[in-house]
């Protein structure tokens, strides 16, 4: 029960992220209407997949450029992982840099809050 509550409420973050994206026109959208909320159920899959899969490598590879930078350059890698989130999934586009930079950060934020707000301690304590 508490994964498919995380996996909505991060599906929530990231509409919200787009929704957010697409008012500063950083160039990222959704499709539209059920298409859009479809696709950012399988984008935030695709990203948890990308995440446990990917960026370990990722990470382990970067690790001198990460150390160097003391610890910034995991922006990067962050924002390289939405970017090919958007690339991977039908009716989610991501443009250029500054949009999966600002789309992973502002979708932390966001699932963070909200998964504050909304999990309960007792289930917190049961994971």
């Amino acid at each position: 029960m508490q994964l498919l509550l995380r996996w909505a409420v991060s599906a929530i973050a990231l509409y919200l992220t787009v929704l957010l994206a697409q008012h500063f026109r950083l160039g990222m959208w959704l499709a539209p209407g059920v298409a859009g909320v479809v696709a950012s159920v399988i984008a935030v899959a695709a990203l948890g997949i990308v995440n446990a899969v990917i960026r370990p490598i990722v990470q382990l590879l970067a690790m001198p450029l990460t150390c160097i930078t003391f610890g910034l350059f995991s922006f990067v890698i962050n924002a390289l992982m939405f970017w090919l989130v958007g690339i991977l999934v039908p009716g989610f586009h991501v443009k250029g840099f500054v949009a999966p930079l600002f789309g992973s950060i502002v979708m932390g934020l966001i699932s963070g809050i909200l998964n504050h707000l909304l999990i309960s301690d007792r289930e917190k304590q049961r994971a």
